[in-house]
């Protein structure tokens, strides 16, 4: 079974943080309703949508991918590269508790989720403004038992690797080469975002179908174009944010 965990937006998402964004104004009311239709499309997609509500207190808590990384195996709760957001860690463990055992990556270690992309057993994970080589050392040592290999991307320009890069399946990747290190990905076919959307490499593959950023219909149409399935929704106030839509939820399975 399919879950994806999400929270609701904080009233206080305005004081979140920003790497390489100019603060622009959200407005609250079209953000709430943005996150409402995303979660009707993990639905659409199958996905069984959990809400959580517990860390409204922070304005960024809505990103709830960056406090967890969840393998088949096990959770990691992540060490955030930020102070501001430590916070949230408490009930996201709470939380993932229910579905998996929870391991913990400790200070100075820096790591966020938004820099962990898995590709099967494969794991590439960004060195960013929020994630740090002994983060992903940490990790490595959690998962390697498990059979996953952690390869390290280099991040430029973007607030972490999955702005710049996402898998559309296990040999295949939509990816932003001028943000993140292309040479990590030797082997896997990749697909070049449009030069005028650069943050429409952000793709959430829900089962069969890829949810995209309606903002970026060049990437939507290109990806189309290569036979996959597509639905979409509208995240405008989250973008000024610097999020993307794999940080608003935790897709996970269920035996």
């Amino acid at each position: 079974m399919l879950y994806a965990i999400t929270h609701l937006p904080s009233a206080k998402l305005q004081s979140c943080e920003l790497t390489f964004l100019e603060s622009e104004p959200i407005d609250m009311p079209k953000a709430n309703a943005q996150h409402a239709a995303y979660r009707a499309m993990l639905e659409r997609c199958g996905a069984n949508v959990v809400v959580l509500d517990e860390n409204l207190d922070c304005p960024d808590s809505v990103f709830v991918e960056d406090p967890i990384i969840v393998f088949d195996e096990i959770a990691v709760l992540t060490s955030m590269g930020v102070e501001s957001r430590r916070k949230e860690s408490e009930a996201m463990a709470k939380e993932f508790a229910k579905y998996r055992n929870v391991s913990k990556i400790e200070l100075p270690a820096k790591i966020e989720g938004g820099d962990v992309l898995k590709i099967g057993k494969k794991i590439f994970v960004g060195e960013s403004p929020r994630t740090n080589t002994e983060g992903i050392q940490a990790l490595e040592a959690i998962i390697k038992p498990y059979g996953y290999t952690v390869t390290p991307v280099k991040v430029t320009g973007c607030l972490h690797l999955k702005t710049g890069c996402t898998a559309l399946d296990e040999k295949t990747l939509l990816i932003n080469a001028a943000w993140v290190d292309a040479n990590a990905f030797e082997g896997l076919t990749q697909i070049a975002v449009p030069d005028d959307e650069p943050f429409g490499a952000n793709v959430l593959k829900i089962g069969d179908i890829l949810c995209m950023n309606e903002a970026f219909p060049k990437s939507i149409a290109l990806v189309k174009s290569l036979g996959y399935t597509v639905d979409s929704c509208n995240i405008g106030e989250f973008v000024k944010a610097e999020a993307g839509l794999t940080c608003m939820s935790v897709p996970f399975t269920l035996n």
